[in-house]
């Protein structure tokens, strides 16, 4: 995959977290999601974010991603600062600088694969880069696939077609929210793939939650959550080591090793 990488400002730090905190509930019934959390993740480079059950990490993604507001901290996107935009602002920073891939997929069933490959550009008004268009349905395999609506797509060319819809407005950073959960281990080990590629290949940066250690392995480095907190970080992991943290942080192994 020949690098033509996103015309952004490339800064060792994509995305920054200060004193994230997210509470839900009031009283005795509070539950604190994210306890003043701190991170940073790299600027091309691979992150997957892990935790037991009800650590925070999808509230930390979506905290980061501007998908939910967060009680207090800060969040910034590239020099983007997430918390003090307003919903305005906010719909635009994340139409045009962000990319999503959902575990549900979320194509839209009338559009052919090209179409919804486009949909964020269209919404824009914006036209595509030919090149940077190529390039992506090439990377992700699709070429033969673009006349097709999402009913005629296996599971694993469907992710393929919402990785690409995430890649084709070159954003600052994509955000994956368990992109492997609802596919086969054939189809996983693509879509893993694809995300590694798009960061060697592409020059993007790539945020993944995901509780499979197997796919943690893919990344350059694993942020660990319990309890709202930050408590380890994991560089060049392997599926045995992020095994072996998971199992200092109490998580019986068939919690994460299983789909």
């Amino acid at each position: 995959m020949s690098a033509v990488s996103p015309p952004h400002v490339r800064t060792s730090t994509a995305v920054a977290a200060r004193g994230l905190t997210k509470v839900y509930g009031h009283g005795d019934a509070a539950v604190t999601a994210l306890d003043a959390v701190d991170a940073d993740f790299a600027a091309g480079r691979f992150t997957a974010i892990m935790g037991p059950s009800g650590s925070g990490k999808s509230t930390l993604m979506h905290c980061l991603a501007g998908l939910d507001r967060a009680d207090a901290g800060s969040v910034h996107i590239g020099d983007a600062d997430v918390t003090r935009l307003d919903d305005k602002r906010l719909a635009l920073l994340r139409r045009d600088h962000v990319g999503f891939v959902f575990q549900r997929f979320n194509l839209l069933p009338a559009l052919s694969a090209a179409e919804n490959i486009l949909l964020p550009l269209a919404i824009a008004g914006r036209k595509p880069d030919p090149a940077w268009y190529q390039q992506i349905v090439t990377a992700v395999g699709l070429r033969d696939r673009l006349s097709h609506k999402p009913s005629q797509l296996s599971g694993g060319q469907q992710q393929r077609v919402a990785l690409a819809r995430a890649l084709v407005t070159r954003p600052w950073v994509v955000f994956a929210d368990e992109p492997t959960g609802n596919l086969d281990s054939r189809s996983s080990t693509e879509v893993l793939r694809l995300l590694r590629d798009a960061v060697d290949g592409l020059g993007q940066t790539v945020i993944m939650v995901t509780h499979d250690p197997v796919a943690a392995a893919r990344a350059d480095r694993v942020v660990f959550l319990a309890d709202g907190r930050v408590v380890r970080d994991l560089f060049e992991p392997t599926a045995e080591t992020v095994l072996d943290v998971m199992a200092g942080l109490d998580v019986p192994a068939a919690a994460v090793s299983g789909r």
